[in-house]
């Protein structure tokens, strides 16, 4: 079990306030999101165990403001996903775009991991039906992360670097 110290549970909940924050800032454009960029940022800077935290904060919070569906339980697998693929990928990634592409093909294949999830509980029919009709979301949602992350990557890393400094002072 992690051992968290009170400045980790006052970090892990800004965070946590802040990705959600971001995501109603930005709800009334379909699929266009800084969550992802906020969760490849945190797992940089503050780390994996974190990031993975905020993120079941992140998901348990959508349960209170668009209550429970079958969708639901698919974001406690994609954002986790998504920052163990940027924790190992951190090392070999030089530059914003290969964050830029890595959030790019996780918001295009995103409908194809809710799809799964929904062949699980309406039928397979059901899952294909369900990806297919959102496959024009899913490119946008992939063309808006790739775009998002590659102009505001660096300065959210700025950003976050700062303020991991300041509470490790």
């Amino acid at each position: 079990m992690v051992k968290l110290k009170a400045k980790d549970i006052a970090i892990i909940g800004l965070l946590s306030a802040s990705i959600t924050t971001g995501k109603l800032v930005l709800s009334f454009i379909p699929n266009v999101e800084i969550v992802s960029l906020l969760f490849i940022v945190y797992t940089i800077i503050f780390g994996i165990k974190r990031s993975i935290v905020i993120s079941i904060i992140f998901s348990t919070t959508e349960i209170f403001i668009y209550g429970f569906s079958t969708w639901l339980l698919v974001y406690y697998l994609v954002w986790p996903m998504l920052i163990i693929i940027i924790h190992f990928a951190r090392e070999t990634i030089k530059t914003e775009y290969g964050y830029a592409t890595i959030a790019g093909l996780f918001g295009l294949f995103f409908g194809a991991f809710f799809a799964v999830a929904e062949s699980f509980f309406y039928g397979s029919a059901y899952g294909l039906t369900y990806w297919v009709r959102g496959i024009p979301f899913d490119i946008l949602h992939g063309v808006s992360n790739f775009v998002i992350v590659l102009i505001l990557f660096n300065p959210t890393v700025k950003a976050m670097t700062y303020v991991y400094k300041s509470i490790n002072r």
